[in-house]
């Protein structure tokens, strides 16, 4: 995989033209998307409307492929890094798991399969991709498993109970979102995060400018974001060893101050 760079600033005039100029090739696809996305923020100012109606448009443009996945094979492959991840740093059949952003199930499915019935929980801002992992459910036949998707319009998780996920997680869900939306999820995460649970969550990083791209692709400093958790009276750490993997996103691991989390495996499975 290429290094990621690091101190780029894709929003910038002098990036998008040089980009431009070294891929000519990418130019008209990156056009329509910029239209589409300007139409869709005109009818929906709000980011999570705005995002769920990417969402949309991106599913039914390669509804094969996954909605966050360029290919079904692609699809496959980053579930599986996900899963593979989280069972070598911790995760077992008993956890009480909350996945943020579970999409079409890319790597939910997974989850479901491997942890006891009833103790996955899933949550998405899109029906339409909550349809889709109905039907990735019922694909890999995992209805007595009891899995739970629910439609939520933000991240304050009221209608959940304290203290009851022993792992939270979220992928590709903060590199969507602008910091409000950031802030809230780590401003109310801590009260469904069990004594000795753990958030893992991604970002794409920059050791430059923050910036957006489209408001599509957010992306941050990382001591930001471990400044953000720890406002809220968490403690964070960057995992770097998910830096070892082949993806383009880093990761960061949150648990209650007052109740550090248990230690665990750390080494990153070889992929």
């Amino acid at each position: 995989m290429p290094t990621k760079n690091l101190t780029a600033n894709r929003a910038s005039l002098s990036h998008r033209v040089g980009y431009a100029l070294r891929h000519p090739d990418r130019v008209p696809k990156y056009l329509a998307r910029a239209g589409r996305d300007a139409w869709l923020r005109l009818r929906h100012p709000d980011h999570v409307a705005y995002y769920r109606a990417v969402m949309r448009a991106t599913a039914t443009a390669n509804p094969k492929a996954g909605a966050a996945s360029r290919s079904h094979e692609r699809w496959l492959a980053i579930g599986a890094m996900q899963f593979d991840y989280l069972r070598a740093h911790g995760l077992s059949p008993g956890d009480r798991m909350l996945e943020i952003g579970c999409g079409d199930l890319r790597a939910g499915w997974r989850f479901i399969d491997y942890l006891d019935p009833g103790n996955y929980y899933g949550i998405d801002i899109s029906p339409d991709i909550l349809l889709a992992a109905q039907e990735t459910v019922v694909r890999h036949g995992l209805r007595a498993k009891l899995p739970v998707l629910t439609l939520v319009r933000d991240l304050r998780f009221a209608f959940l109970p304290d203290a009851h996920f022993t792992v939270v997680h979220a992928h590709s869900v903060f590199s969507h979102s602008p910091l409000p939306v950031i802030d809230e999820c780590l401003a109310h995460v801590g009260r469904v995060l069990a004594p000795g649970g753990w958030f893992d969550f991604t970002f794409d990083r920059t050791e430059g400018e923050e910036h957006h791209v489209l408001r599509e692709d957010f992306y941050y400093r990382t001591e930001t974001l471990l400044g953000l958790a720890e406002k809220h009276g968490l403690a964070a750490r960057f995992m770097d060893d998910w830096e070892r993997l082949p993806h383009g996103q880093s990761k960061i691991r949150v648990t209650h101050r007052a109740n550090p989390e248990p230690l665990r495996a750390e080494a990153a499975p070889e992929n």
